[in-house]
């Protein structure tokens, strides 16, 4: 697959990530603040992630396809929650090959498959999946609606995808935009509202929940977790990266407190 030199920037970023999130001091902070484990989890909690798995009523018949799922997070535990099968699917090899070790250590190996691929581009039959995550997986890549027309392609008739992602608030000045961007994922900025683009790749919109609230509690939650474990984290990442990653977390707070950066949860159906 090919990459812009951005994307390959960031890709290579996450999988470096995902292996300093297997440290210790980085899973106690998301035991902290996620109640779980996994390494790498973004912004997506355990709740929320349980909350994930009702709306897309997942059972141990399902299949289900996880787009952008790095370390295994939160798709593994979907799958040990409601024994449904589970693909997988992500770039970063280093963050797959950390998802395949975790899903052998839960036992879960024998109905779980991890695949290097791009969301734009997934390497499976039409109509091959029962459901379809993806978090805040939009907000990281340009490419929104190849991603989601290929989750259509691959999603059976009636299937359910859910997924959260971070957006710009609308009507911003030229200055409100520029603080947001500072702290907002790389490729943010999308095209049209995200209902037009679901509209656009043949999904159904069913629900669309904000989450804003409960993103500024986990960063602000976040922010002090990190300053609680200072010492640990800097020997992690090194002083400068850690001090670079607290004045990022500040900025984050300051614009989505301001109302410039918001955070929702979307369910789609296929057909």
């Amino acid at each position: 697959m090919a990459l812009t030199p951005e994307l390959r920037e960031l890709t290579c970023r996450v999988g470096q990530c995902a292996e300093l999130g297997r440290s210790d001091a980085m899973r106690e902070l998301e035991r902290s603040i996620c109640g779980c484990d996994y390494g790498s989890t973004g912004n997506t909690t355990r709740a929320e992630a349980e909350q994930v798995a009702r709306l897309l009523q997942l059972t141990p018949a399902a299949r289900l396809l996880d787009v952008g799922g790095g370390s295994g997070w939160p798709g593994l535990y979907l799958a040990q929650l409601t024994g449904c099968e589970l693909v997988v699917v992500d770039i970063p090899v280093a963050s797959l090959r950390i998802a395949r070790e975790r899903a052998a250590a839960d036992r879960l190996a024998q109905r779980c498959e991890v695949v290097a691929a791009d969301g734009a581009a997934l390497p499976f039959r039409d109509a091959s999946f029962d459901a379809v995550n993806h978090s805040d997986l939009l907000c990281c890549t340009p490419d929104k609606l190849g991603v989601l027309r290929a989750c259509r392609r691959v999603a059976r008739d009636g299937a359910r995808m859910a997924f959260t992602t971070i957006s710009l608030a609308p009507s911003l000045t030229g200055a409100e935009r520029r603080i947001a961007m500072e702290s907002a994922p790389t490729f943010v900025e999308v095209d049209a509202d995200y209902s037009v683009l679901l509209s656009q790749s043949d999904w159904r919109l069913q629900e669309r929940t904000d989450l804003t609230a409960e993103f500024l509690q986990f960063m602000r939650a976040e922010l002090e977790g990190m300053k609680a474990r200072a010492d640990a984290l800097a020997r992690v990442f090194g002083p400068d990266e850690f001090s670079a990653r607290l004045t990022r977390q500040q900025a984050g707070i300051a614009a989505i407190d301001s109302g410039f950066l918001r955070r929702e949860l979307f369910v789609a159906v296929n057909g």
